[in-house]
């Protein structure tokens, strides 16, 4: 998937700093001041970008999922004619991305997921559902042997060891992002492999 090199704009400024905010202090624990003081304008400043806290919580939860969604139809379309190994390859790659690079969204999405707007969330529940079966097609072709719902078993296994992201330790404290992307890779392939060997 191409890399983005333009500058982020205020309004993304803002979702990344208040993500990072709510995964550290809470959603409630952190106020449209603090939020406008991380990049910089007035709190109140906030309201030309967006309606509140709120507002800001859901485009962060819709927002990830859709990106997720998009990134895995692109990956899939990139590779259309390669292997179902290629395949498989590319979407671990891509979640292991998101997983290093946005990990104040995960965990974000574990604490906050249910202060949306049920609107909101049954839109993320949605967009979730179709990465899901998304990830078991491609799995299956991979390991014919596992059935639809074992499948999707260890689609969620997956995406809970490269989701724990979070409780990793600090970025620092990782032994680099490419020597811990690979080592994501292959224990979430072999968890698959391990999965495929029913």
């Amino acid at each position: 998937m191409a890399t983005r090199t333009d500058a982020p704009t205020r309004r993304e400024q803002i979702l990344k700093e208040a993500a990072r905010l709510f995964a550290e202090r809470g959603f409630h624990g952190v106020g449209v001041d603090e939020i406008g003081a991380a990049v910089g304008i007035s709190g109140p400043g906030l309201y030309r970008h967006f309606a509140g806290k709120d507002a800001m919580l859901a485009e962060l939860l819709v927002g990830i999922s859709e990106q997720l969604l998009r990134g895995a139809r692109h990956r899939l379309a990139e590779v259309d004619g390669g292997s179902a190994e290629n395949v498989l390859d590319s979407l671990v790659e891509g979640h292991i991305d998101f997983a290093l690079d946005d990990r104040p969204l995960i965990t974000l999405h574990d604490r906050e997921l249910d202060r949306l707007r049920d609107s909101d969330r049954k839109l993320v529940r949605q967009l979730q559902r179709q990465y899901v079966e998304l990830w078991v097609e491609v799995v299956r072709e991979v390991y014919p042997v596992l059935t639809e719902p074992t499948a999707r078993s260890a689609v969620h296994s997956v995406f809970g060891l490269l989701n724990s992201t979070p409780h990793l330790g600090r970025p620092g404290s990782l032994p680099g992002r490419g020597a811990t992307a690979e080592l994501l890779h292959r224990m979430a392939r072999g968890a698959f492999a391990a999965a495929g060997t029913e």
